[in-house]
C-alpha cells in the first residue's frame, strides 16, 4: 500500500507544478488526464485480475465470467463514436468529471456482490462514457500543442494505462486473493474518487469555442489510409487481449502461480509496461510505423518463449518483463498510428481508436475464451500471434499506400509546375 500513496504522491505533486510557460501548463494537463485514465483503466481492466474469483462465486465458467470485460469493451466500440460527436460541443472538462463519476458509481454497486446480470449492467453502463473521457483528455493536450509534442503529451496521459497496471491491478488481484474479489471493487472505487477530485482540482475549464462539424469529421471515414489503420488497431488490440484478458487464469493453470505469484507478475508487468511507454513516446516522434510494428513483433516472438519457459517461477519474471514491455505501449501506438492518419480530425479518429480499440478487446476476449473452451489455455498466446500477422500486413498495406500516394502527389506537383510554367511563359 505504501508504493500505492508513493506512485499517487509523485502524481499529485506533478499535477501541482507552477504554469510558468505553455508546456508546464500543458503537462499539468496531461498528468491530470494521466490521472482520470488511472481511475477508468482500473475499472476496465482491474477485472483480470479477479475472473478466477468471480467465475467461481457465481458458479459459471471463465469465459463466461470474461463477458465482464467483453461486454464493456463492445459498448463502447458500439456507442463510443456516436456518444463523442453528440457531446462534442459540451464543456470537456464537465464531460471528463461526468464520466468519472459514473465510474465510480458503477464501482460502489460492483462492490456489494450483486446478482451476476446486474454486475454486468453496471459494468457496460459507464463504458458508454469512456471514449468522452479519452477524446477530451486527447484533445486538449493535442490541440495546444506541436507534432513534435503531441506524442510525448499523449505518452503521459496513456501512461495511467501503466501506471494503473504497476499499482491498482495487482494491489486489488492481491487483496481479492485476501479478502474476496469484492475488495478489487472497493479499490477501484476509491481511485475513481480520487481522480474525480485530481480532475477538479487540476484541470481547467474547457468550454468548446469551436465545433467541427459532423461531415468534416465523418469524412476521414472516406479515407482507404484511415480504414486500413482502424483494421490494424482491431488486429493489434485482439492480438494482444486474446491472451492478456485471461493473464491470471493462464499463469494459474498454465504456469502453477498462486494467487500471490499473480499479484506480484501484474506489478511486474505493469512496471515494464510503464518503461515501455516512456520509450514508445519517444520513438513515436521520430517514427510511427517503425515503432508500431517493432512493439507489435512482441505477440509473435512472446508464445515461443512461453511454450519452452517451463513454470521455474524466476524464468517467467524474465518473461513477464518481456511480455510487459512489448504489451504496455499497445495503446499509445495504436492511438498515435490512427491520428496520423486522419490529422484532419484527431479528436474524432481518437474516438475511433478507442471505439474499434474495445473492439479488439471484445474480439481477443471473446475469441480467446472459445479457444480455452476448445483447446485449452497452454496453448492461448499462440492466438496473439495470428492476430499480430494480420496487424502487421496492414501496416505493410499502409506504407505501400503511402508511397503510392506520395508518388501520385509527386507528379501532380511536377504538372501543376510545368502547367505554371506555361502559362507565365504564355
Amino acid at each position: 500500500m505504501g508504493r500505492v500513496s508513493l506512485y499517487f504522491l509523485l502524481l499529485m505533486k506533478a499535477l501541482d507544478m507552477k504554469p510558468y510557460n505553455r508546456i508546464a501548463e500543458l503537462k499539468r494537463i496531461a498528468y491530470a488526464g494521466c490521472l482520470g485514465v488511472i481511475g477508468i483503466i482500473s475499472t476496465e481492466f482491474g477485472i483480470i485480475g479477479v475472473l478466477p474469483q468471480v467465475a467461481s462465486h457465481y458458479h459459471i465458467a471463465i469465459e463466461q465470467a470474461g463477458l465482464l470485460l467483453s461486454a464493456f469493451a463492445l459498448t463502447i466500440f458500439l456507442l463510443g463514436p456516436f456518444v463523442v460527436l453528440f457531446t462534442s460541443g459540451i464543456n470537456k472538462k464537465k464531460m471528463m468529471m461526468v464520466a468519472i463519476s459514473l465510474f465510480l458509481v458503477s464501482n460502489i454497486v460492483s462492490a456489494f456482490g450483486p446478482p451476476f446480470w446486474l454486475l454486468l449492467v453496471f459494468r457496460v453502463l459507464p463504458a458508454i462514457l469512456q471514449p468522452v473521457f479519452f477524446s477530451a483528455a486527447m484533445g486538449a493536450v493535442i490541440s495546444q500543442s506541436t507534432k513534435a509534442e503531441q506524442h510525448k503529451l499523449m505518452g503521459i496521459v496513456i501512461g495511467g494505462i501503466a501506471i494503473a497496471q504497476v499499482t491498482i491491478i495487482p494491489l486489488t488481484t492481491y487483496m481479492s486473493s485476501l479478502y474476496g474479489w469484492q475488495t478489487s471493487f472497493m479499490v477501484q472505487g476509491l481511485i475513481s474518487l480520487i481522480a474525480v477530485a485530481g480532475i477538479m482540482a487540476f484541470i481547467p475549464d474547457m468550454p468548446v469555442t469551436e465545433t467541427p462539424t459532423y461531415g468534416s469529421q465523418l469524412s476521414i471515414l472516406k479515407k482507404p489510409r484511415f480504414i486500413i489503420s482502424v483494421a490494424m488497431n482491431v488486429f493489434l488490440i485482439s492480438a494482444w487481449f486474446s491472451s492478456y484478458s485471461y493473464f491470471a487464469d493462464y499463469l494459474g493453470k498454465a504456469k502453477m502461480m498462486t494467487g500471490e505469484q499473480i499479484s506480484y507478475m501484474l506489478f511486474l508487468f505493469g512496471i515494464a509496461g510503464l518503461f515501455a511507454n516512456w520509450l514508445a513516446g519517444r520513438l513515436l516522434s521520430k517514427n510511427i510505423p517503425l515503432t508500431t510494428a517493432f512493439f507489435l513483433l512482441g505477440t509473435m516472438v512472446l508464445p515461443i518463449i512461453l511454450q519452452f519457459s517451463g513454470d521455474n517461477f524466476l524464468i517467467q519474471i524474465l518473461v513477464i518483463a518481456f511480455w510487459g514491455i512489448m504489451y504496455g505501449p499497445a495503446f499509445l501506438t495504436a492511438i498515435s498510428y490512427m491520428i496520423d492518419a486522419a490529422p484532419e480530425a484527431p479528436e474524432f479518429a481518437n474516438s475511433l481508436q478507442s471505439s474499434f480499440g474495445n473492439l479488439g478487446v471484445s474480439i481477443g476476449t471473446a475469441v480467446g475464451g472459445w479457444f480455452i473452451a476448445n483447446r485449452g489455455i497452454n496453448d492461448l498466446p499462440w492466438l496473439g500471434a495470428v492476430f499480430g500477422v494480420l496487424a502487421l500486413l496492414m501496416i505493410f498495406f499502409r506504407v505501400v499506400l503511402d508511397k503510392r500516394l506520395a508518388k501520385e502527389n509527386h507528379q501532380n506537383s511536377i504538372e501543376n509546375a510545368n502547367m505554371s510554367s506555361y502559362a507565365n511563359a504564355q
